[in-house]
């Protein structure tokens, strides 16, 4: 039971690590459990239509190993030399839907918002190290150097995450672009760049604007995109 108990904090970690706030989740315990359990429960994520299951904790007691211990004629058992028992060890098993943890992202992320100037913007608010794309390098203009440089940052990240070039329509349609499929960062390189080698990132959620070294960009967008990142807090 202890480590049945460490599994379900540890799993209700991991989800809400992903920010989206812990009043959103909540566990379940189960009543009725399946003849082989000696405990279970449900961690559950507050949907738009209701708290639902996203991931099951189960401790499965030695039903697993045991009945494999019985039909396989091999033996299961442990041998614990500090108290000098065998046993056949207890599994606790966690399952997590992947269909259910991504319709949570996309519940939790999608936000219809009005801005201060009267404009509205779709954005999916995505956790950066779940974001299909981290990052858009979008040049100012399709000319005087822009596009070379632009093509320069996406080499300096296209082998470590997914990446997108854009330069149809105005920066601005752009920004929207990227807000809507969930794209953490925009990065822009206008004439600035080609003087001082420096670009403008926009963070997605707060659109807030940057100027930073493009040499810094890499290790930016690792450290606050990157998968690395989000495990480090379960630690």
């Amino acid at each position: 039971m202890k480590w049945y108990e460490y599994w379900k904090e540890f799993r209700m970690r991991w989800h809400r690590n992903l920010g989206f706030g812990d009043e959103m989740y909540r566990f379940h315990d189960h009543d009725k459990l399946a003849h082989y359990a000696n405990a279970a429960a449900d961690v559950e994520f507050k949907f738009p239509f209701g708290f639902k299951e996203v991931e099951g904790i189960h401790s499965r007691t030695d039903f697993d190993l045991g009945n494999h211990q019985k039909f396989s004629g091999r033996k299961m058992q442990y041998f614990d030399p500090e108290t000098g028992e065998s046993y056949v060890p207890y599994v606790v098993e966690t399952s997590i839907g992947v269909d259910r943890m991504i319709l949570q992202v996309l519940s939790a992320a999608y936000t219809e918002e009005k801005l201060e100037n009267g404009e509205e913007r779709v954005v999916m608010r995505i956790p950066a190290p779940l974001a299909p794309v981290k990052a858009a390098v979008l040049p100012l203009v399709k000319k005087d150097g822009l596009p070379e440089i632009a093509r320069q940052i996406i080499d300096s990240l296209k082998f470590e995450h997914n990446v997108q070039y854009d330069e149809k329509d105005s920066i601005g349609k752009r920004y929207r672009r990227q807000d809507a499929i969930g794209t953490p960062f925009c990065i822009t390189v206008d004439h600035q760049s080609v003087e001082d080698g420096t670009a403008t990132i926009r963070r997605r959620d707060s659109m807030e604007q940057q100027r930073v070294a493009i040499a810094d960009i890499p290790s930016i967008i690792n450290k606050e995109a990157g998968l690395r990142t989000l495990l480090e807090k379960l630690s």
